[in-house]
């Protein structure tokens, strides 16, 4: 990352930490919170860094709640000239040269709740992002959070919105308590979370894991290789994935780009499979498919870094094992209370 572009980064960072803001507004049933205030791995965002430094915040300034609350607002300005706007504020305070191409979609209103959702994307020549941001109705205010609507069940949604068809199981399937993992095999938070579900898991026979692919391909050279050897060795033996799973974990410091193919091939025969038809479904285009299935699924939920879980719908961004104990704990906690 050159001078600028870090500098960026650390503003950025500045930011989010000194912005903490809950906004609820009960006579419109909207409640406005932030995402995680580093809601993207530094190291494994699906954006480059130069996408970063303008994705992790994206921004605000906040008085959200004075402008909603306001009965009187002037008349917002024509969208193409908000997003205009928009877009020269994000190149100003963000140094963002003519080499990075923003465009600001046009703002869709939320019902009556006072805001207008704006998708954002931001392209370089390395990669793309597109990211939402909400504005308030006279135009004056830009919000980077994530809009809950307290009528509805946002875990409900999650969950509806999840193809777990043919995808790998790891424990009870019928456990009431299911984890699902949109991951990276390149990825290193990604491994210390194998390593804690390794030690989580036999406390809790309760939970079942369910594995979704999702590498990031932009940072990580050989994550798609090992996706597609998970994908063909759970076509072939389906116990056979969670070996692979391990292996290629347990192994992730010595695997390369140049090498991947080969320790694909090693690992596959060291998990019982056969080779030959390993090594076919490798090169097949049927495999591939199913993994950007998996990383389209992973967008329909915002996942945005790896790994992403999903507890019963609740999202953890990263790989906090007291964080996914707590989870883990609530949710036996409420199953518990509801059959009393």
């Amino acid at each position: 990352m050159n001078t600028t572009l870090r500098r960026i980064s650390h503003a950025l960072a500045s930011s989010l930490s000194s912005h903490k803001f809950i906004v609820c507004h009960p006579e419109r049933r909207v409640l406005c919170v932030p995402r995680d205030l580093n809601p993207w791995c530094p190291q494994h965002s699906s954006v480059n860094r130069p996408l970063r430094a303008f994705a992790s915040l994206l921004l605000v300034f906040l008085s959200l709640a004075a402008s909603l609350a306001s009965a009187q607002q002037p008349p917002a300005a024509p969208p193409a000239q908000t997003q205009k706007s928009i877009e020269a504020f994000l190149r100003s305070y963000f140094a963002l040269g003519p080499n990075i191409k923003i465009t600001v979609g046009t703002p869709k209103e939320l019902g009556n709740s006072g805001l207008s959702e704006v998708p954002i994307e931001v392209k370089s020549p390395d990669g793309s992002d597109t990211v939402k941001m909400y504005l308030t109705k006279d135009g004056r205010y830009l919000l980077r959070g994530e809009l809950n609507d307290l009528t509805g069940d946002p875990l409900a949604e999650n969950i509806a919105k999840f193809k777990l068809a043919n995808t790998p199981v790891l424990g009870d399937p019928k456990a009431p308590i299911t984890i699902v993992e949109y991951s990276d095999f390149e990825c290193p938070v990604c491994r210390s979370l194998h390593d804690a579900l390794r030690g989580l898991l036999p406390n809790y026979p309760q939970v079942k894991v369910i594995f979704k692919d999702f590498p990031l391909e932009a940072l990580h050279p050989w994550a798609r290789t090992a996706a597609i050897a998970g994908r063909c060795a759970y076509q072939q033996d389906p116990k056979a994935f969670w070996k692979m799973y391990d292996l290629i974990y347990d192994n992730q410091d010595i695997i390369s780009a140049s090498n991947a193919w080969d320790k694909m091939l090693d690992y596959a025969g060291r998990s019982g499979l056969n080779v030959d038809t390993f090594k076919s479904c490798m090169s097949s285009p049927q495999a591939s498919a199913e993994v950007d299935a998996s990383i389209a699924n992973g967008k329909e939920l915002d996942v945005r870094s790896t790994p992403t879980l999903f507890v019963n719908g609740r999202r953890i961004n990263g790989a906090d094992p007291h964080v996914l104990q707590q989870y883990i704990d609530y949710e036996l906690a409420q199953q518990k209370a509801a059959k009393k």
